[in-house]
């Protein structure tokens, strides 16, 4: 079997943990993939990545790609149709006029811009989160950053991608969304905060026109320039890839879930649950009242949506599967990392539906929700309460979720956001039914799992790429996922049952009620 790669095209992702590559064909099925592991260092107090580990994470992703489709097909990758590069939203990184790097990237875990998110969010009357790129930006205004006097373009890491493969300082609009607020009718900047934020420059003495400084603004489908001989050569060093490669708009990570998950049109929403976890809610109309704790952005195409972004979710997970591995391999059990997984996790659905007295906050990093600028993972349980495995995998389960919740209540509860579904993906889900089970208590809300969920945000940008080259004329991105994407796709739909509801709230109580004791943690535990 051969493949026709100039009808494929190709979606790489730069997520926290792992950077993926996926091939897909004519039909929008996956081919081939590659994967690179990587994980953000603290220096100086900053979370970041350096550039070598940017481009060298890529190249090794890519190449991974390439010999899956050399084993599975026998070809080489000269060209495809179309490419699409996408990561992890928000951040700073920031160039001067001949594209030196100023500071290290400053990626979205950083808590560090308090001050700059609520000076922003008093003069622009518009939530702006710490991670946010004009957070950034602000926050070295106030702290008179040397670096700013050279400052010439600032981005996020997928647009950074994009300039440096095709020359082109360009941003998807719901990447962009990230960096600076949007008008979604319009489809740019708002130029209303762009006049206050530069009259809030220049009074702390910038002489900064911040529109000039950003990335264009671009929709799904529109031409975002082609790879260049440099960019060819960057990604691929070998020298096997040619230039002249499309490459659609680049996209942050919670655009290319709406995207994976078919949740771009009015009324859908997903949550995207690994590392961090955000839940995305396409809207009808604007909120009335200004949340800090949700976020406006928007789908690819422009359309506006809220989103709960929490910093934490499976990482304190991930560790306490990884003890339990460490202690297999100790006794001389022989369990794969999948089958681990699931007994904890399937075992966790035994428990007690409020945990039993068991609670856990899996901060790895702060948390804005909860108030926490740092983060200590902590686990604690009353003097009667029922120590048992499942209640101790299920408080882990349960406090992944809880900031997350606390924010989705204010959307659903407060605002009364209408949602008709609710699509998850990511690292939580993949331990079939149980993560799914754990989100529809918590939200009280059906929750829809897809076949196709397990491919997550490179799959997502692989079909904006195709969508780019392959839609027809004025068709939408909605009518092109639903018509010639997910038409014939299956999935499974978990409903809440009202005693778990009831307890993932009982729950909730004492998780609000113990955030004292994590905030004592962070604070003294040095």
């Amino acid at each position: 079997m051969t493949l026709d790669l100039s009808k494929c095209s190709i979606g790489i992702e730069f997520g926290s943990t792992r950077i993926k590559a996926v091939l897909i064909d004519e039909h929008h099925s996956p081919v081939a993939q590659g994967s690179h592991d990587w994980e953000n260092r603290l220096v100086d107090g900053i979370w970041t990545y350096t550039l070598d580990d940017i481009w060298g994470g890529l190249q090794d992703c890519y190449q991974n790609l390439c010999t899956e489709v050399q084993q599975k097909f026998g070809q080489k990758i000269t060209t495809v149709k179309a490419m699409g590069f996408s990561a992890m939203m928000h951040g700073y990184l920031a160039f001067d006029k001949d594209d030196n790097l100023l500071v290290p990237f400053r990626t979205w875990r950083n808590t560090i811009t308090r001050s700059a998110s609520e000076k922003l969010t008093e003069i622009f009357n518009f939530n702006i989160p710490e991670r946010w790129s004009i957070a950034h930006l602000y926050q070295a205004m106030l702290k008179k950053e040397e670096h700013l006097k050279d400052l010439a373009f600032f981005t996020t890491l997928a647009g950074y991608i994009h300039y440096k493969l095709t020359g082109r300082k360009v941003l998807g609009i719901g990447d962009a969304a990230g960096m600076f607020p949007i008008d979604s009718v319009t489809k740019d900047y708002d130029k209303g905060m762009l006049s206050k934020f530069n009259a809030a420059a220049r009074a702390d003495g910038y002489d900064f026109d911040v529109y000039k400084l950003l990335p264009q603004v671009l929709c799904a489908g529109d031409e975002a320039g082609t790879l260049t001989a440099e960019g060819a050569k960057l990604l691929d060093p070998s020298g096997t890839l040619q230039a002249g490669i499309p490459l659609c708009p680049p996209e942050g990570d919670a655009g290319t879930g709406m995207v994976a998950t078919n949740s771009v049109a009015v009324r859908t929403g997903n949550v995207s649950a690994g590392t961090s976890i955000f839940a995305m809610i396409v809207l009808e109309k604007a909120l009335k009242d200004l949340h800090r704790e949700l976020d406006m952005v928007t789908t690819p195409d422009g359309l506006p949506v809220a989103m709960v972004h929490a910093n934490n979710c499976t990482s304190d997970l991930n560790a306490w599967v990884g003890l339990f591995a460490e202690f297999a391999d100790k006794i001389g059990a022989k369990i794969s990392t999948n089958d681990l997984f699931s007994v904890l996790y399937n075992n966790a659905l035994t428990g007690d539906n409020d945990c039993g007295g068991l609670m856990s906050y899996g901060y790895y990093s702060g948390e804005f929700i909860t108030g926490l600028e740092e983060g200590r993972p902590l686990f604690m349980r009353k003097p009667d309460a029922k120590f048992t495995l499942a209640n101790f995998m299920r408080s882990h389960l349960y406090s992944a979720l809880g900031a997350l919740k606390i924010g989705m209540d204010i959307l659903i509860n407060d605002e009364k956001v209408g949602l008709d579904k609710l699509l998850g993906h990511g690292g939580l889900f993949k331990t079939k039914g149980v993560g799914q089970k754990i989100m529809a208590d918590a939200m009280n809300a059906p929750v829809s799992v897809m076949e196709t969920a397990g491919e997550g945000g490179a799959w997502g940008i692989a079909i904006l790429a195709a969508y780019e080259v392959n839609k027809a004329a004025g068709e939408t991105l909605p009518d092109y996922l639903n018509n010639k994407v997910f038409k014939d796709s299956k999935g499974s739909t978990i409903a809440p049952t009202p005693e778990d509801a009831a307890g993932f709230e009982r729950f909730m109580q004492g998780y609000k009620a113990g955030l004292s004791a994590e905030k004592a943690a962070a604070a003294d535990f040095k």
